[in-house]
């Protein structure tokens, strides 16, 4: 019997680091997202952000756009997929092109190249991924991936996993 090989097949996630952290109050979460803007490598990564409703995911973006100098309204992307955003250019770097995706409601692969995404995902800046599991077929390897999760006092816990070599040297970077 001949076996065919899968046309989609999604890989396993390479694991080359973890950072476990703990976010009391909303505080901590812009404070981080602080420090993670402070790294050069940001400026074009793919970040994964994992959590349940009301985990904090759409609030951690807000807090480092911010970071990032984005100014203006900074909305979820639950609805039209995906948000693009801009921070200013500063006297050490140009300005910085921001992709915001949400594929809670992605259902049909084919709307990854109806919309272009895959030209987005390939185009330099920084791309923030909620709800990845519902596109992972078609997305690329996250360089970070931060898993939030809600604890009884309402802090989170959070699991930063590196998943490239780029990813390892943010984690690197906050880990310093």
């Amino acid at each position: 019997m001949v076996q065919h090989i899968p046309i989609v097949e999604t890989a396993p996630t390479p694991f080359l680091g973890q950072l476990h952290l703990h976010w009391v109050t909303e505080d901590d979460t812009q404070a981080f997202a602080q420090r993670l803007a402070t790294l050069d490598g940001v400026r074009n990564a793919v970040v994964e952000l994992h959590g349940d409703l009301g985990a904090g995911k759409t609030t951690f973006v807000r807090h480092l756009l911010r970071a990032l100098g984005v100014s203006g309204r900074i909305k979820s992307p639950t609805y039209a997929v995906v948000e693009p955003h801009e921070a200013p250019a500063t006297p050490q770097a140009p300005a910085l092109a921001i992709w915001h995706f949400d594929f809670y409601r992605f259902t049909d692969p084919r709307e990854w190249e109806d919309a272009g995404f895959r030209d987005l995902f390939a185009s330099p800046g920084l791309k923030l991924v909620e709800w990845a599991d519902h596109a992972r077929a078609v997305l690329p390897t996250p360089d970070l991936a931060l898993a939030l999760q809600t604890l009884a006092d309402d802090s989170r816990a959070v699991n930063l996993t590196a998943c490239t070599p780029h990813g390892q040297a943010l984690l690197q970077g906050l880990d310093a």
